[in-house]
């Protein structure tokens, strides 16, 4: 039996994602909301964390398993559901060391295969999702970088962005420098030009 802790903010959505993956042979499911993980991890450990990165708060939900620990002292094994169109989410998943990415455009017939896959330590990436996985993989900005850049290609400035992130003007022209340098631009515009088209913002 493979238990799966269901992650999901939208009740009715929750609710469906648990029924598909009650369907399958030998998996159970428990759910829980955002901000509720480690409560829901208080009981028997799931073998696998499966969340939405449509969800609302799922970025957080992704810092939240990231910092658990479970009962053998390593990470939780964690999945996704995504879209190849979500690069951002999906780096953010990479970082959280996710070992499922599963495209939510997929069949729905072998779910319950991936997470017995997951379960017994194996690794589950969508043949749809690969390309974008392997570009993000390889984005050399880091996740501070990466929002700063995303504000400047918002239109904020750089006052706009220090306030926005509790940070000096200062330290965000350095993480803009950063940007710049690192993704081979010649400029503010440049990179983020290269950022957009590599699909990292």
């Amino acid at each position: 039996m493979t238990t799966v802790l269901l992650v999901h903010t939208v009740p009715l959505w929750r609710a469906s994602l648990a029924s598909l993956l009650c369907a399958g042979p030998d998996i159970e499911v428990r759910t829980a909301e955002h901000g509720a993980i480690r409560d829901a991890l208080g009981g028997p450990a799931p073998d696998v964390l499966l969340t939405d990165l449509d969800c609302p708060g799922a970025l957080d939900v992704l810092d939240e398993v990231k910092s658990a620990t479970a009962p053998h002292g390593g990470p939780y094994p964690l999945a996704v559901l995504t879209r190849s169109d979500r690069p951002r989410g999906l780096r953010r998943a990479y970082e959280a060391g996710a070992l499922g990415y599963i495209d939510k455009y997929r069949p729905v017939d072998d779910l319950s295969e991936v997470m017995h896959k997951l379960a017994d330590g194996g690794r589950h990436i969508d043949e749809s999702l690969a390309f974008s996985l392997l570009q993000v993989a390889d984005m050399p900005l880091s996740p501070r970088e990466l929002s700063v850049l995303s504000l400047a290609e918002g239109g904020d400035t750089v006052a706009g962005i220090a306030a926005r992130l509790h940070l000096t003007p200062g330290t965000v022209r350095n993480y803009l420098a950063a940007a710049i340098r690192k993704s081979g631009a010649r400029n503010r515009l440049d990179a983020i030009r290269r950022a957009k088209e590599a699909g990292w913002i």
